[in-house]
């Protein structure tokens, strides 16, 4: 028997069965006209970014990483809460302008931008976060032939890296940024060319628990920035200090103090350097604003045994939950939380392998969970479905198609 992680708190129990928003799995299914779905609760992502605005230093912005999910009503909900949104392709800069959000509310992270990216965002008036000095060159050339100082900010490879993070953006050799200690060179040179200069990016990692290590990045965050500005002689207007906060997907997880990161932050922030005094300071967010408030139903569409284990066959999986089947970036498989959705907070009666549809052995939901008994029909849900599930799996994968979305 293998445990399953914890199911996020928001979530009820309705007539035994799921509820989202106070609706119903069955009822959600129904308004989608099939599974599987993806449901996400518009009041779980309210109290979420409430609670980090309540936590974290007035002075603070908040972006949204929109990779994480860019589900059209999800975005505009998000959007509503705030400050500023992150993109990293010319694809979802046309979401977020479709959403009805202006490009001064964007910045532009990611290696391998094409130049029609480019032109699109300078036309835009989004902030790129330039990935490489051959970068910088092309977005002031395309700049000066448009007419429009681009607005230009630099990612930075740092010299450190977030501990413990499920995924390290910096520290090393990277495809992500400027290595830290060319930056100045590059500052001075943009600036210099016709530009509106932003200041810097510097994102260090991604699903963190530990306060401890997020709060020990964050303070390297703004010595690093103190020395590259003071090196570059030059003030900062903004700095994004990147994210790095993460949600508790398996058996042990706990989840992450923000109020013990808040304080330290606050503290740290009533003592800057005047290179840092008037600069704009963002964190950036994803899976922290969406992943809990998501889950995904899938209906059971077939029992069966196979050398005295049950298999539990549903009409999803990993084309629509890649994570959750142990295939994005997973080193040793675990379960996510999950659930009998039909049968909710049922007593477990047997040990059952929940699978997918697809014609592969990685197609896997669930191992040797100790769930209620499930049969045909049954609903099943996997949680922390909000960030990474529809926006990161193969849906094009075997002919499935995606799953329905919908935002209760």
């Amino acid at each position: 028997m293998k445990p399953v992680g914890p199911i996020p708190e928001g979530f009820q129990t309705l007539d035994a069965e799921l509820a989202v928003s106070g609706q119903k799995a069955s009822t959600l299914v129904a308004m989608a006209g099939r599974t599987p779905l993806f449901a996400y609760s518009r009041s779980m992502i309210s109290d979420r970014v409430a609670s980090l605005r309540e936590a974290m230093p007035e002075r603070l912005r908040i972006n949204y990483a929109i990779k994480a999910n860019s589900f059209p009503p999800l975005l505009e909900h998000v959007a509503s809460l705030v400050d500023g949104l992150d993109i990293a392709s010319g694809g979802e800069l046309e979401i977020v302008r479709a959403a009805g959000v202006s490009g001064e509310r964007m910045s532009f992270a990611g290696p391998g931008k094409r130049d029609e990216e480019l032109e699109a965002a300078i036309s835009a008036g989004v902030t790129l976060n330039l990935e490489s000095e051959n970068e910088a060159h092309r977005a002031l050339a395309i700049g000066e032939k448009l007419g429009i100082p681009p607005r230009l900010a630099i990612r930075v490879n740092p010299d450190f890296e977030l501990k413990g993070s499920g995924m390290k953006m910096g520290g090393g050799p990277k495809p992500f940024g400027v290595d830290a200690e060319r930056v100045p060179a590059l500052a001075r040179e943009i600036v210099a060319g016709n530009c509106e200069w932003r200041g810097l990016h510097i994102f260090t990692g991604s699903q963190a628990l530990d306060a401890g290590a997020v709060i020990e990045a964050q303070a390297n965050t703004l010595d690093l920035a103190h020395r590259i500005t003071r090196k570059a002689g030059l003030e900062l207007p903004k700095l994004n200090m990147g994210g790095g906060f993460g949600i508790p997907y398996f058996h042990g997880d706990t989840p992450l103090d923000i109020g013990r990161v808040g304080s330290a932050l606050a503290d740290r922030l009533e003592s800057l350097p005047e290179t840092l005094a008037r600069a704009e300071l963002y964190i950036e967010l994803g899976r922290y604003i969406v992943g809990e408030a998501g889950v995904y139903l899938t209906r059971i569409v077939d029992r069966k045994q196979s050398h005295g284990e049950t298999y539990l066959i549903t009409d999803g999986g990993l084309h629509h939950q890649l994570a959750a089947s142990g295939n994005f970036g997973t080193v040793v498989r675990r379960n996510y939380p999950l659930a009998i959705a039909s049968r909710f907070g049922a007593e477990p009666h047997e040990v059952a392998n929940v699978v997918g549809c697809l014609c592969t052995p990685l197609d896997r939901l669930a191992d040797k969970a100790h769930l209620p008994r499930a049969e045909v029909g049954d609903i099943v849900a996997v949680f922390c479905a909000g960030a990474y599930g529809a926006s990161a799996s193969p849906s094009a994968f075997l002919g499935h198609g995606p799953a329905a979305e919908i935002l209760v």
